[in-house]
This record gives C-alpha cells, structure tokens and sequence, in this order.
C-alpha cells in the first residue's frame, strides 16, 4: 500500500484490504526500531568500506575495517547485509599465465627456503616472480620482490621485455633500498632464466644471498609470490589496459598504496603489510 499511494487512494485500498486508515497510518509513521537504525547505519558504513576498496573486498575484511571503525558486529552479519543490499566483491575466478623459462643452461639452485614462508623478522626471505600483464600495446611484464615477513612487495619493475637487466635486476636494486639486508638472506624464485643468469646470480654473490629455486613444475615451492598475482590481477578485474603507460599508472598505485599501505591481509591477522611493520617495530623497541 505505501508503494502504491500516488496510484490509489489510501482509503480505497484500505477497503481493499480491509485495513483502518487509522492503523495504516500508524504504521506508516512509525519510529524505526533500534536495530533497524542499526542496520542502516550499518548498511551505509558497509557501503563507504566497499567503495574505499574500489570492491576489492568481501565480508571478512570490511567486518575488520569495521571494528576498527568501533562497530561491534560479526562477519555473518555483515554479509547478510551486503547481500541484502547487492554489495559484493569484485573478485573472479582464479588466472594463471606461465613465464617461466626454465629451458636453459644456467645453474639451478636448491630448494633453500623450503615452503618456510613465515619468517620472524624482516629481510631473512624474498621471494620473487614475474607475471604479464596485458595492454593494447603488447604485453608488459611486471617482476615483484616481496619480504615474507610482512608481506611487503619492497621492489618492483615493468618492462616490455624479458631481459634480466629490465626485470629482476632494477627490482633487486629497488629492493636493496627499501630495506637492506645484513646476513643469512635467502632470495626464493622460480627457475627462470632471469633468475639463473649470471647478470643476476653474480649481483647476489658479493652479498652472500642464498639463493633459493622451486622444484620443477612445483608452483607451491613459491606458492606466495604466485598468490600476489593472482590477487592484483582478481582485484583489478583482469583487465585489458589501453597503454603501458595507463598499467603502469594503475599497477602502481595498487602496489605502492593499495597492497602495501591499505589492503587487509588474512595473514598478518587483517592487517596491512605497513600497519604490520609499524606495529612490530614498536613492540620490539
């Protein structure tokens, strides 16, 4: 009936219905109960955490970002709402491009780091990898040097080719900068060959780097580098850029402020590699 009072008239379809005008109204002007109140306040903040993500996220980190905000509430309740008003994440199917070139003469390191993937301070193991990215412009190829400590990516290139001297190298020199290393650095990768060449093995020797190379067809050996690619390209939509130029804007700001300052990580307890950082610096001071 509340719908359909600029069709009819209230007392008509109160006869229809056989409701008193009286009660309709009643109702109608009623005060929102406290738990309504509630879930519309709610409902809007879910919605603010949603857009501020860009639809990255799903229920178990907005429940997070909310707590912090000081909304007490649970994850099912979250996503009984955000179901009821049709917000959900953005994240598709999982995507897998091999670009590993493993067919080559170069020397093949063991399997150092052994799925240890939860060091207890920084700079003790990286792990790297290099993925495509498509633009309509040829593909660009963007390599990553993540600390497993805090999940960081620390170092970073894109190139429009393969070679070692535009990939892992300036990622390397990146990584250097952002966080260096003392000692018993072990560097985890794939077996490719920008990994293997001499270019890059011998920047590693004078540092006294331990390098580290999957088992053959073994992606779990590297298992957390691949899920950073497989993250970025979900939460960007796997995505066509029009330019390298505009992939290299946008993959930069998801690296260097989304991922590492903002994006909540199940595995850092939903927090962001930053706040991570920041926290366990200050308990260990």
């Amino acid at each position: 009936m509340k719908d359909h009072r600029q069709d009819f008239a209230v007392e008509k379809m109160c006869k229809v219905f056989k409701v008193g005008r009286s009660g309709f109204y009643a109702w109608l002007n009623r005060k929102p109960s406290k738990r309504a109140e509630q879930r519309e306040v709610l409902s809007k903040e879910i919605r603010k955490v949603h857009d501020l993500s860009k639809g990255r996220y799903g229920s178990p980190k907005i429940t997070m970002e909310l707590r912090d905000r000081g909304f007490f509430v649970s994850r099912p309740r979250v996503a009984r709402i955000m179901k009821a008003n049709g917000i959900r994440s953005i994240i598709t199917g999982k995507f897998k491009v091999c670009t590993t070139d493993s067919n080559h003469g170069f020397k093949i390191s063991p399997n150092i780091l052994d799925r240890d993937f939860n060091p207890t301070s920084p700079s003790k193991s990286w792990v790297s990898d290099i993925t495509y990215i498509r633009t309509g412009e040829g593909w660009l190829y963007l390599t990553m040097i993540m600390d497993l400590y805090d999940r960081k990516i620390i170092g970073w290139s894109m190139s429009t080719t393969m070679h070692a001297g535009e990939t892992i190298v300036p990622a390397w020199r990146m990584a250097q900068i952002n966080r260096p290393f003392f000692k018993d650095l072990v560097f985890h990768s794939d077996r490719g060959v920008q990994y293997a060449c001499n270019e890059f093995r011998n920047r590693l020797d004078p540092k006294n780097v331990t390098q580290s190379m999957s088992r053959k067809g073994n992606c779990w050996d590297n298992a957390v580098a691949e899920n950073f690619f497989k993250i970025l390209k979900s939460e960007t939509g796997y995505r066509k850029y029009k330019s390298v130029k505009e992939a290299k804007q946008e993959l930069f700001e998801f690296i260097e402020i989304w991922y590492n300052r903002i994006r909540r990580h199940s595995s850092l307890g939903y927090l962001s590699p930053e706040q991570f950082g920041e926290i366990n610096k200050k308990n260990a001071a």
